[in-house]
C-alpha cells in the first residue's frame, strides 16, 4: 500500500518521506521490522520506541513515524501523537475492517467478560451470524479461540484481528474495552455501534491515580458510540452519561426510572430468574449464571440487543439458553457434599458481589480464598481483606500474581483490612503458596461449604517475578482430589 493511503486522516507536522513509496507492513516493535516496513515509534511504560529507530532502520525500515526527529538518516513523518497514528494507520492499512461489522463494546470494572460472552451468544441465537470476540479470556473468530496477553490488544493488532474477523465472515464483533486502551488510543479509529457501561469500582489506580480520572477514561468510549447503555444503579453512571455524545439509555434492578428494568429477581445456586420490562412489554428470563451481577450483565446485553434491532422477546429467549463463562462462578467437581467455585474476582467490588451472592444460597460456610496482584494498586489490598472478613465465614489469604513484589508483603497489606476494630472475628489461614492453600481448603472443608477460589478465574498461570508459571486451579483441585482417593 502507498504511504499516502496509510497516512489518510493523520495530522502530519513534517514529512521527508515520498508519499508514493510502497509499504510492506507496519510495525511498532523494531525487532519485527523487515525491508520495506513502516516503523512507528511509540512511548511505552518501560521504554520509548524512539530509542529503537536506528535498530528499525538497520532491519530495513523504509520510513518512520515519530514524535521527534530521528538522529539517523531515514525518511520520517513527524506527528504529535504516534499512538493515535498507530491506530489510524492500522485502520487504513487493513481497510477499515470494523466498518464492515456491527461492533458492540463493553466497559466497566467488573462483568465485561461475561457480558461479551452473553452478547456473542445472543447474537448467534437471534441471527445465526458469525461473531468475533475480543477480551480477557481470549479472542474468538466464530468458535475458534486465540490466546491474548491483554484485555484490549494494541491498536495495530486489533485492526489486524478485525480484518481477520471480517474476512472470515463475521458480521458482528463484541469486545471488552479497558480504560487503558481508551487512554492509550488502542481503539482510535474503531466504529462502535453500541457501548455498555457495567459499573465502576476501585481498580487500576496505579495507572489512573484517582477514581475521577478512572471514570473519565471509561467515559471516552461513549464519545465513540452511536448508542450507549448505562447501569443506572452504579454511582458513576452520571459521570458516564455527562461525558457521552451518543444516544443514552439506562438499565436498572433498583430504579423504576430506567429504560430497561429487572423486576422480581429470584436468586438460586444454579442461576437467577427475573422479569424484564421495556416500554410496557414484559418478558421472563431464566439465566443459568448465579448472582445479582448476572442480572445486571443480562440487562446490558438485552439493551444492546434492542439497539441493534432485536425484539425484547428474542433477547430474553437467548438469555434463557446461555451458559456460564470459564472462570466466572465456575463450578469445579468435588469428592463430597461441598462446592468449589472459581471466579476472577480480583477487585473489592467483585469480591463483595461474589460473596454476597453466595450468602443467600449457601447452607454451610463460605470459604473465601484470595490474594492481590503485585505491582498494582496497593490501596485496594486492605479493602479486599475487610470485604473478605465481612462477607465470608472463613478466609484463606494467599498469593495471586505477586509479580516482582514479595508475596508475604502483599499478604500483610491484605491482613491490615482484617484488623479493623468494628469487624467481627473471622477465622483465617495464611498460606502464601497458592497451590498449598487450595489443597488446605479442600482438606479442611465441612459438609455444605462453598469454597470460592478468587482472583485467577480463567488464568492458567501465575506471574512470579517477570515469568509466567503454569497454574490451572482446575488441575490443582482435580489432582489433589485424586491423591485423596488413594489415601
Amino acid at each position: 500500500m502507498q504511504l499516502q493511503e496509510i497516512l489518510r486522516d493523520i495530522p502530519v507536522l513534517k514529512s521527508t518521506a515520498d508519499d508514493t513509496m510502497e509499504i510492506r507492513e507496519i510495525c511498532y516493535d523494531s525487532r519485527q521490522v523487515k525491508s520495506g516496513d513502516l516503523f512507528i515509534a511509540i512511548r511505552g511504560f518501560d521504554t520509548d520506541g524512539h530509542k529503537y529507530i536506528s535498530s528499525a532502520v538497520s532491519n530495513g525500515a523504509a520510513a518512520v513515524i515519530c514524535e521527534e526527529e530521528p538522529t539517523v538518516d531515514v525518511p520520517y513523518i513527524l506527528v504529535k501523537d504516534s499512538r493515535n497514528a498507530l491506530a489510524i494507520t492500522g485502520r487504513n492499512f487493513y481497510h477499515d475492517p470494523s466498518a464492515e461489522m456491527t461492533v458492540i463494546a463493553v466497559t466497566g470494572t467488573n462483568g465485561k467478560t461475561t457480558t461479551t460472552y452473553l452478547l456473542k451468544h445472543m447474537i448467534e441465537e437471534v441471527t445465526g451470524a458469525k461473531v468475533g470476540l475480543v477480551g480477557t479470556n481470549g479472542n474468538m473468530i466464530g468458535d475458534v479461540t486465540f490466546s491474548t496477553e491483554r484485555t484490549t490488544p494494541e491498536s495495530l493488532d486489533l485492526q489486524k484481528l478485525f480484518r481477520e474477523m471480517a474476512d472470515a465472515g463475521c458480521t458482528y464483533a463484541v469486545m471488552e474495552v479497558s480504560s487503558h486502551s481508551l487512554v492509550l488510543s488502542r481503539v482510535d479509529g474503531v466504529h462502535f455501534h453500541t457501548g455498555i457501561f457495567t459499573n465502576l469500582t476501585q481498580d487500576h489506580l496505579d495507572f489512573h491515580k484517582t477514581m475521577e480520572e478512572y471514570a473519565r477514561a471509561k467515559a471516552l468510549l461513549f464519545r465513540r458510540c452511536e448508542h450507549g447503555w448505562f447501569n443506572l444503579d452504579d454511582d458513576w453512571s452520571g459521570v458516564m452519561r455527562e461525558n457521552a455524545s451518543c444516544s443514552i439509555k439506562t438499565y436498572s434492578v433498583e430504579s423504576a426510572e430506567a429504560d430497561l428494568i429487572a423486576k422480581d429477581p429470584r436468586y438460586a445456586a444454579d442461576g437467577v430468574r427475573f422479569c424484564v420490562m421495556y416500554q410496557n412489554e414484559l418478558q421472563r428470563v431464566d439465566l443459568k449464571i448465579p448472582g445479582v451481577f448476572s442480572v445486571y450483565n443480562a440487562l446490558g446485553v438485552i439493551g444492546a440487543g434492542l439497539s441493534v434491532g432485536f425484539t425484547l422477546e428474542q433477547c430474553c429467549e437467548a438469555m434463557n439458553t446461555a451458559t456460564g463463562v470459564k472462570g466466572r462462578m465456575e463450578v469445579v467437581p468435588t469428592d463430597g457434599d461441598y462446592t468449589i467455585l472459581i471466579d476472577y474476582a480480583h477487585t473489592p467490588d467483585a469480591l463483595e458481589n461474589v460473596l454476597k451472592s453466595l450468602r443467600a444460597v449457601t447452607k454451610g460456610r463460605i470459604v473465601a480464598l484470595f490474594g492481590c496482584g503485585g505491582d498494582r494498586d496497593r490501596t485496594k489490598r486492605p479493602i479486599m481483606g475487610r470485604i473478605g472478613a465481612e462477607n465470608a465465614d472463613f478466609c484463606i489469604i494467599t498469593s495471586d500474581n505477586p509479580r516482582t513484589e514479595d508475596p508475604e508483603a502483599i499478604i500483610q497489606d491484605i491482613l491490615e483490612g482484617l484488623k479493623e476494630d468494628n469487624l467481627k472475628y473471622v477465622p483465617k489461614e495464611v498460606i502464601p503458596d497458592r497451590v498449598k492453600a487450595i489443597q488446605w481448603a479442600i482438606d479442611n472443608h465441612r459438609d455444605h461449604d462453598v469454597i470460592v477460589l478468587c482472583g485467577k478465574g480463567h488464568e492458567d498461570y501465575q506471574i512470579i517475578g517477570h515469568e509466567k508459571h503454569h497454574l490451572d486451579e482446575r488441575e490443582v483441585v482435580a489432582e489433589h482430589l485424586e491423591r485423596r482417593k488413594k489415601l
